[in-house]
């Protein structure tokens, strides 16, 4: 059986329908639809991006706050043999330290209030920014520093001195041997202040432990821990701080009178670009007008991204100091020391 149907189309409704469906398959078409498309997807994706990029700026915020250490200043104890007390000793170009390896097994508890030994060794890494910021080694320019301060002759008689990012605080030491008036040291850490700076300040003043200019020549202490019978005159000349950089500063600049250094010595200081501004600012308030910085730096740190010609940059462009290599060490991982005095200074 056959069935037959009969459809009854308009011709004029037909060309219309087939004119509208060519203008939505047209290019044209296409392109305006996707504008409108993407126009309304930026429109909705705008208060989105404000809330993401707002939500962004307060945990920076809040993370910067979180990692600025208020600034201490430390006292010394009466009895120093409480300073020595279960510390075991080495020697490096005629200067005692505490063994590192020993603090990071025996300061726990009270003794590392921070936490940043257990830290340290549990993430096997040197620095933990905004946490601990590698106090606990002694680095390899601090060395370089040393033998330039001695080969350059350095004159420290009478001087204000500050040991910034002391760490185990041998270049301080170096100032005090060399008499300066005052020698001031800081660390980020409070536990690297206390449990290896001032130990090393106490043993290198001690009457068997004074070393004087000649330290290559010095007989190398013993291990053992010794009775401390420090000359007050020395250790009377030193403060030790701890805390960032920017609260050090403020700390000492706020004090009476206003304190300015006539030499500021610091080593591998500027590894992190992220540091730049604070440390340029505490070097812009706490440096005499007429003093000098000295800073030992590897020429770049991998893996961190600061380095020597970042620093020299950045120095520029803030246009409130001069800097000049005076010497490059090119044993190893190339490295120098810098010295950097204000543009107008003498």
């Amino acid at each position: 059986m056959d069935f037959q149907f009969n459809f009854a189309v308009d011709e004029n409704e037909n060309s219309e329908a087939d004119a509208h469906f060519l203008l939505l398959c047209s290019p044209e078409h296409k392109q305006e639809s996707t504008e409108k498309s993407r126009e309304s997807a930026d429109l909705a994706a705008k208060p989105s991006l404000k809330l993401a990029a707002a939500k962004h700026q307060d945990e920076a915020a809040l993370k910067k706050n979180l990692c600025v250490k208020a600034a201490k200043e430390h006292s010394i104890p009466q009895d120093l043999n409480k300073v020595l007390e279960n510390k075991v000793m080495e020697t490096v170009l005629g200067l005692s330290h505490v063994k590192l390896s020993v603090v990071e097994r025996t300061c726990s508890g009270d003794a590392d209030s921070e936490g940043i030994v257990s830290k340290s060794v549990s993430s096997h890494s040197d620095l933990i920014p905004g946490v601990y910021e590698g106090g606990l080694k002694i680095w390899e320019c601090t060395f370089d520093l040393m033998d330039y301060l001695t080969e350059a002759e350095i004159e420290f008689t009478n001087k204000t001195v500050l040991d910034l990012g002391c760490g185990a605080g041998l270049l301080g030491i170096v100032a005090l041997q060399g008499e300066a008036a005052r020698v001031h040291f800081q660390d980020y850490n409070s536990t690297v202040i206390d449990e290896i700076t001032l130990p090393n300040v106490v043993a290198n003043c001690i009457s068997e432990g004074r070393g004087g200019k000649d330290r290559k020549a010095s007989k190398p202490p013993s291990k053992r821990p010794r009775k401390a019978e420090s000359s007050p005159d020395v250790l009377s000349r030193c403060r030790f701080f701890s805390g960032d950089w920017s609260q050090v500063s403020q700390l000492l600049s706020n004090s009476k009178p206003c304190l300015k250094y006539d030499i500021i010595l610091t080593s591998e200081t500027i590894y992190n670009p992220d540091y730049y501004s604070a440390l340029h600012d505490t070097l812009a308030q706490l440096l005499d007008a007429n003093g000098r910085v000295y800073l030992a730096s590897k020429v770049h740190y991998f893996g961190v991204g600061g380095g020597v010609s970042l620093f020299e940059k950045f120095i520029e462009d803030k246009n409130v100091f001069r800097t000049s290599l005076v010497k490059t060490i090119d044993q190893g991982l190339q490295r120098c020391i810098m010295e950097i005095a204000f543009k107008n200074s003498c």
